[in-house]
């Protein structure tokens, strides 16, 4: 992790913080080619240097939530969209065990789309 990254996740507090540092292992396990940087003060995920989705804090609810900048190209009911145009956002509750098989199918439809040359920008 960068000093920016290790910064993120460990001032986070708990349950945040272990819900945080799980995700972003889930995420980096995907593929070989998924990098992470800072972007905006948050930790932003690419695939082959592309912004693939970001993980965040909630406001409002305190709660973890991954965001998927590819988003309005996915179809999972549990993904929202909210105001955003492009983006979704799938939330986490970090009391709870982590929807592991959920969060892989958006991660691997949203890889997907990367792979197959439907992001190219």
């Amino acid at each position: 992790m960068t000093p920016a990254a290790d910064s993120f996740y460990l001032n986070n507090e708990e349950p945040n913080k272990s819900c945080l540092l799980s995700l972003r292992s889930i995420i980096l396990k995907q593929d070989t080619a998924i990098t992470e940087t800072i972007k905006y003060g948050m930790p932003c995920f690419c695939y082959k240097k592309k912004m693939f989705c970001y993980l965040w804090i909630d406001k409002k609810t305190t709660k973890p939530y991954i965001l998927m900048v590819e988003g309005k190209l996915l179809n999972h009911p549990e993904l929202e969209a909210g105001s955003r145009s492009r983006m979704k956002i799938f939330r986490i509750d970090p009391d709870k065990d982590l929807p592991l098989g959920k969060i892989e199918r958006i991660l691997q439809e949203a890889l997907n789309l990367y792979r197959t040359g439907r992001i190219v920008s």
